[in-house]
């Protein structure tokens, strides 16, 4: 584990005062931290934030992820007491970063009108289901609505059945990332202007932001995309073919990438077949020429078809696992998972900072700390000069 007092990455001077739980608004300051800005993320006292008991049975390991590199102190935002704690953190601070129901900060006196009172230039990081105004802002929204209403849920899956989901939180981390995007401009504005402002970031529309041409496809030309299984509407060759020892991806789509291919199957001419010489025309024939190459995939091994696609410069690949990243020359040559041992798991491995920077590279320098209120005394008493006896008062009162 590497020096945690000493913060790495191009935000070192940033600090960011998180009040969000579960993904959307943590992620976002995941995002901050593993660039090196001071994040203190503030937990109700007792239970702290439910992401703390997620995971498999007795392995809550994402917490690991979404917590690291943050200190972490609790506040009961619900109580007078809590909320000037937490004004005092946001008063020397560059950004707050929340993702409750619109208005509930406004009830407890922590809206962006209370926060420019006590610092002018604080950056609201604002992250919800639908966003901060609207006739929809107030309802509760998870990750899976804002997925189906922002279109991506109807398109993920199989044609003969009901819409499924990308086996991951996406719309959380969407959102999350756009937030992220957001703030960095803002920070940018402020420092030309010496002006905060509000960043309003919603599930639905950061899932809208990724749908590609849907909308004009339809305005223009009255076209729905349906959902297309492991396949893209019009674009072949690129799917999942079955090997004798599994399926292995191929993506040849492109003119001079599919002759390629045609080549390596012993097939050369049908880079010049009508049904397949162009992109339009392959993607007309997308199930024929899937059928063929799944029979000339099928009679081979994944390594022999992938050594031969390497060769010809196919892009092409194993669909993989946990084992098989962590088994990958490439992942280990890029450092993308990283050793991060912790006193519950010695062995924990985590995905390391992304993207890479020339000269402002973060790091992780501590997984999740699993106590809750790990650094109340170092940021309250260290930092707000409270004294031992406040601190204990706080907490005897459910305060801290």
């Amino acid at each position: 584990m590497t020096d945690p007092t000493e913060r790495k990455g191009p935000l070192t001077d940033i600090r960011l005062v998180e009040l969000g739980q579960l993904i959307a608004g943590p992620y976002c300051g995941q995002l901050m931290a593993d660039m090196g800005a001071d994040v203190i993320k503030v937990e109700p006292p007792g239970k702290g934030d439910p992401m703390r008991v997620w995971g498999r049975g007795d392995y809550p390991l994402w917490w690991s992820v979404c917590a690291r590199n943050k200190r972490c102190v609790t506040a009961n935002l619900r109580e007078d007491e809590g909320q000037k704690l937490v004004k005092q953190l946001i008063a020397s601070a560059d950004m707050v970063l929340e993702n409750f129901r619109p208005g509930t900060m406004e009830r407890w006196g922590l809206g962006y009108e209370d926060l420019i009172k006590i610092n002018p230039g604080i950056i609201m990081i604002r992250v919800s289901g639908y966003g901060q105004t609207g006739p929809y802002s107030t309802r509760a929204g998870y990750a899976s609505v804002g997925e189906a209403m922002g279109g991506m849920r109807y398109l993920c899956g199989e044609p003969d059945r009901p819409p499924s989901r990308a086996g991951l939180s996406i719309g959380d981390t969407l959102a999350a990332t756009f937030a992220c995007n957001g703030a960095l401009a803002a920070l940018h504005h402020r420092e030309k202007t010496g002006e905060g402002q509000v960043i309003d970031a919603s599930i639905f529309e950061s899932v809208l932001s990724v749908m590609e041409a849907t909308i004009p496809e339809y305005v223009v030309s009255n076209y729905i995309r349906e959902r297309s299984g492991s396949t893209l509407p019009n674009v072949a060759p690129s799917n999942v073919y079955n090997c004798a020892d599994g399926t292995f991806l191929i993506a040849a789509n492109q003119d001079t990438v599919f002759g390629r291919l045609a080549a390596i199957m012993g097939q050369p001419e049908l880079a010049d077949d009508a049904r397949f010489a162009t992109h339009t025309a392959r993607g007309e024939n997308m199930a024929i020429l899937d059928d063929m190459i799944n029979e000339w995939t099928g009679t081979k091994m994944m390594t022999e078809v992938d050594a031969l696609m390497q060769e010809a410069g196919v892009p092409a690949g194993r669909i993989y696992r946990a084992p098989e990243m962590l088994e990958d020359p490439h992942f280990q040559s890029r450092d993308a998972i990283i050793d991060m041992p912790s006193k519950e798991w010695p062995d924990l491995k985590m995905q390391n900072i992304f993207p890479k920077m020339s000269k402002t590279q973060g790091e992780v320098r501590w997984p999740g700390i699993t106590t809750l209120g790990a650094h109340n005394r170092e940021v309250y008493g260290g930092e707000l000069g409270l004294s031992d006896g406040e601190l204990a008062r706080l907490e005897k009162n459910s305060i801290i």
